[in-house]
C-alpha cells in the first residue's frame, strides 16, 4: 500500500523557520504531482505548494510565495517544504498529498488528491 509520512513540524516563534519532509513509499508513479496542504482548526484544508515530480516545476499559493520553498530529492523519494519568516497565520496541520494525474492546469482541491499523509503540526507563536 502507498504510504506518505510527514515530519519536521514543531513550535516556533514568529519569524522562525522549519523544514517539513514527506517520504512516499509503497508505490511508483510515472507522472504525478506532490502537494503540501494545511488545515487550521475550524478552517478548510487549503493548498500551500506543489511540485511536478518529473520536471521539478513548482507552484505556490499566495500565502507562502516568497517565504516557502518546495523541493524534491528524487534519490530518496522525499519532498521538502522550507518555511521561512513564519507567521501565526501559518499555524496548521500540514499534509503531504499526491495527485497522479499531473494535469497541465494545476488543481488545488483536496478532493482531487489520490493519497494523503497523516499530517504534521506546525505552531507559530506570537
Amino acid at each position: 500500500q502507498v504510504q506518505l509520512v510527514e515530519s519536521g513540524g514543531g513550535l516556533v516563534q514568529t519569524g522562525g523557520s522549519l523544514r517539513l519532509s514527506c517520504v512516499v513509499s509503497g508505490g511508483t508513479f510515472s507522472s504525478y504531482r506532490r502537494y503540501w496542504f494545511r488545515q487550521a482548526p475550524g478552517k478548510e484544508r487549503e493548498f500551500v505548494a506543489a511540485v511536478t515530480w518529473s520536471t521539478g516545476k513548482t507552484f505556490y499559493a499566495d500565502s507562502g510565495r516568497c517565504r516557502f520553498t518546495i523541493s524534491r530529492y528524487n534519490a530518496k523519494n522525499t519532498m521538502y517544504l522550507q518555511m521561512n519568516s513564519l507567521k501565526p497565520e501559518d499555524t496548521a496541520v500540514y499534509y503531504c498529498a499526491v495527485d497522479t494525474s499531473a494535469l497541465a492546469v494545476l488543481t488545488t482541491a483536496p478532493g482531487d488528491m489520490d493519497y494523503w499523509g497523516k499530517g504534521t503540526l506546525v505552531t507559530v507563536s506570537s
